[in-house]
């Protein structure tokens, strides 16, 4: 199961993930996408996404990750990732968000 939450601050937005990160778990996520990656639900420069309480990911769930990040920057949103899993820091290294 996938949860998320968006949590709008003073000078930030933040969206925060928990469970599992697959392709069992994405389709309502993906489906919902345009709640959370709209201009207007990140108006907010900065788009902290807090992975602190996913348990699983696996490469689907890295891919849509990706996308969900790249549709922010193209927003010119900051997006920032905070507890990251250990198993995606370092193919996060080589990708174009770092």
């Amino acid at each position: 199961m996938l949860n998320w939450d968006l949590k709008k601050n003073d000078d930030k937005i933040a969206l925060l993930l928990s469970g599992e990160l697959s392709r069992n778990t994405l389709l309502p996520m993906w489906q919902q996408r345009d709640v959370f990656l709209s201009a207007n639900a990140l108006d907010k420069t900065v788009i902290e996404w807090d992975l602190s309480g996913i348990q699983h990911i696996d490469s689907a769930g890295f891919a849509a990750l990706c996308d969900f990040l790249r549709e922010c920057q193209k927003l010119n949103k900051t997006v920032r990732l905070v507890y990251p899993p250990k198993t995606i820091i370092n193919p996060c290294r080589s990708c174009w968000f770092v």
